[in-house]
């Protein structure tokens, strides 16, 4: 099986219009000369391009080779994680959206030195950049592998024209170029599957046949309400584990919070979320159909010995060469689909690595930086991780088993970043001191439930072929769930299992619950033990007061208690908060005002409040507060 000349052509078409998007973005408009436009898009971004970027950065290429081979392997249960999107994409939309947008935040991590200190601070940002630094490698070099073992295309020549590609358009053309490079590469992707479900499907026989056949042969899951949180996939696991696994992912994550604030209102930004839960679940039953498509076509025409011993991403791409070999183009546009996976989750890691880097880590300590020399020091920290990342896919190369371990850090990071959020977010009472011992805590415990379970599951199966020679990525809808299936072999955990080998076969879907909920734990308990926080010097800003809002009718004075001292803004008693009390910060969130040209100027002006002012640290903020 090998690519034709229009297969090729497909491909490059593809490279060749991701990079043109840079390359106009870098020649037009303010040229991204200054850091607001190269790191936020001006914050002039409309909901649509926003929430179709959201859905491209976490649909990596993982996810279009693996949901496929889940369902041709264990049936459709895994469908039910759709259950989850709802409220993973309403509670950031209500919760974590407001918050953030109302600081004029440019990167996430802003928010912990203004609810704590600079430590957690850079706490929290060293974690960002150790789990997509160690992930960037891999979802360029996984898809390269398995598309070199299946179709001889060549595998660095691919890995280096992608990386190379996405390093430009990402550094001449800002997140203005990235997010609009992500909606051509989201089309592309939904045209590449459509297009291997429908020929597929008519090869078949048509969608009944495809269903019949899944059928029969039991691949047609019913719901499983068993409760057990060992169990690999249930109806529990996939709808409640999957739900803490979307607020990692859409909640707090720098590279989906950067496209939140780059919309041009805060209505954008939660129309932005909205606007996604209708495209994830399109994805995900287009994902489904694919591999029920695949296990239909392969019970009517057998696998032949080569394919028979093939991992099931491989799988995935011999079925593609096989329905689409007669029709030449079609394999080139799946590869594109493949790639654009690849291409949108890249960008997105280089765009959400600068910005934190250069917001964390070098403007706080160089606040005089000249705005010009800010800017191209941003435009060099995306072109040096996009380098990085060419470096990362080589040692990934040379990593063979390891190769699994590496790519289950970001699963295993995920859940304590959560964690660390929700603390400052939901516990007013929680101190610095509590929020860095209960992510260490979370990180150890992420770490250890993670690296035992691997290397459990490789005694178990010691005959299991290693990943020096293959992909073996099952079970992903979306950047996540790729990573944190990894750490599971594919086939079901063991029964009767005991002691800390049962520990280890927790379903892999309440990972990031059970870390999340050990840093809130942690970090609560040391807040008490070493004095927490008195509410009253908390900013309010920082702070979402849950039970308050769910409690609303209750008197004033019980609210008052429930909200731990910190001032309310809804100061009437009434359930909806006033616009008046709902001001918004004049800087951009950082601790001592704006700095370079990153604060947005005021489309109005403002009348001056009262303000707010707290001790933290060595450092006296004050956020001056304006009435809209």
């Amino acid at each position: 099986m090998g690519f034709t000349v229009a297969d090729y052509t497909v491909f490059v078409l593809l490279l060749v219009l991701s990079s043109a998007i840079g390359l106009f973005y870098a020649l037009s408009g303010g040229r991204q000369r200054t850091v607001q436009e190269f790191l936020l898009a001006n914050r002039s971004m409309s909901f649509l391009p926003v929430a179709l970027s959201l859905l491209a950065t976490f649909q990596s290429a993982v996810a279009i080779l693996g949901v496929p081979a889940e369902i041709y392997r264990f049936g459709t249960e895994y469908w039910f994680l759709g259950c989850c999107y709802f409220l993973g994409l309403l509670i950031p939309a209500h919760v974590f959206i407001p918050v953030f947008y109302r600081l004029h935040l440019t990167s996430t991590y802003e928010y912990l030195e203004l609810r704590f200190n600079k430590a957690v601070r850079v706490c929290g940002t060293v974690t960002f950049i150790f789990q997509m630094v160690i992930y960037m490698g891999v979802v360029l070099y996984a898809p390269a592998l398995a598309l070199n073992a299946v179709t001889q295309f060549d595998l660095w020549g691919a890995v280096l024209t992608m990386g190379l590609v996405c390093t430009l358009y990402t550094t001449l053309g800002g997140l203005k170029a990235v997010i609009w490079t992500d909606v051509f590469q989201t089309l592309v992707m939904f045209a590449g599957q459509l297009a291997v479900i429908v020929v597929g499907t008519v090869k078949v026989g048509g969608m009944g046949r495809v269903w019949q056949l899944a059928a029969d042969q039991g691949k047609i899951s019913g719901i499983d309400l068993n409760p057990d949180p060992f169990e690999r996939h249930t109806f529990w696991t996939l709808a409640v584990g999957g739900v803490f696994m979307m607020l990692s992912l859409y909640g707090v994550n720098q590279a989906q919070v950067q496209r939140y604030l780059s919309s041009r209102t805060e209505r954008e930004a939660v129309l932005s979320c909205y606007a996604v839960f209708p495209c994830q679940q399109v994805v995900l039953c287009l994902s489904c159909l694919t591999g029920l498509v695949m296990f239909a076509y392969y019970q009517e025409h057998p696998l032949t010995a080569a394919q028979s011993q093939a991992s099931s991403d491989q799988l995935v791409l011999y079925f593609v060469m096989d329905v689409l070999k007669d029709l030449p183009g079609l394999p080139g546009l799946f590869v594109a689909c493949l790639f654009s996976g690849s291409l949108s989750t890249i960008s997105s890691a280089f765009n959400s690595l600068a910005t934190v880097t250069m917001e964390d880590l070098i403007h706080p300590y160089f606040p005089g930086l000249p705005e010009s020399r800010a800017t191209l020091l941003s435009k060099l920290l995306a072109l040096s991780y996009g380098l990085l990342c060419l470096g990362m896919a080589y040692l990934s190369s040379m990593m063979g088993p390891m190769l699994q371990a590496a790519i289950s850090i970001f699963g295993m990071v995920g859940g304590p970043l959560l964690g660390l959020f929700c603390l400052g977010m939901f516990f007013p009472c929680a101190n610095p001191t509590g929020a860095i011992t209960g992510l260490a805590a979370g990180l150890a415990m992420a770490f250890w439930i993670g690296i035992g379970s691997l290397v459990s599951n490789l005694r178990a199966a010691p005959s299991a072929s290693p990943l020096s020679n293959s992909t073996d990525f099952p079970q992903a809808s979306n950047l996540s769930t790729a990573i944190a299936a990894t750490l599971l072999t594919s086939t079901p955990a063991p029964k009767r299992l005991s002691g800390l080998q049962k520990f280890y076969s927790l379903s892999y879907m309440w990972y990031s619950a059970h870390n999340s909920t050990t840093v809130i734990l942690v970090g609560l308990l040391v807040s008490l033990l070493t004095g927490p926080t008195k509410g009253a010097t908390v900013n309010p800003r920082t702070i979402y007061p849950v039970l308050p809002r769910l409690l609303c009718c209750l008197p004033r004075r019980y609210r008052e208690r429930l909200s731990c001292g910190v001032g309310c803004a809804a100061e009437d008693g009434s359930c909806v908060e006033p616009a008046s009390c709902a001001p918004e910060k004049a800087s951009n969130g950082m601790p001592n005002g704006p700095v370079g040209g990153l604060a947005r100027a005021e489309e109005e002006e403002a009348e001056e409040g009262e303000g707010f002012a707290r001790a933290a640290g060595a450092h006296t903020y004050i956020l001056q507060e304006t009435s809209l």
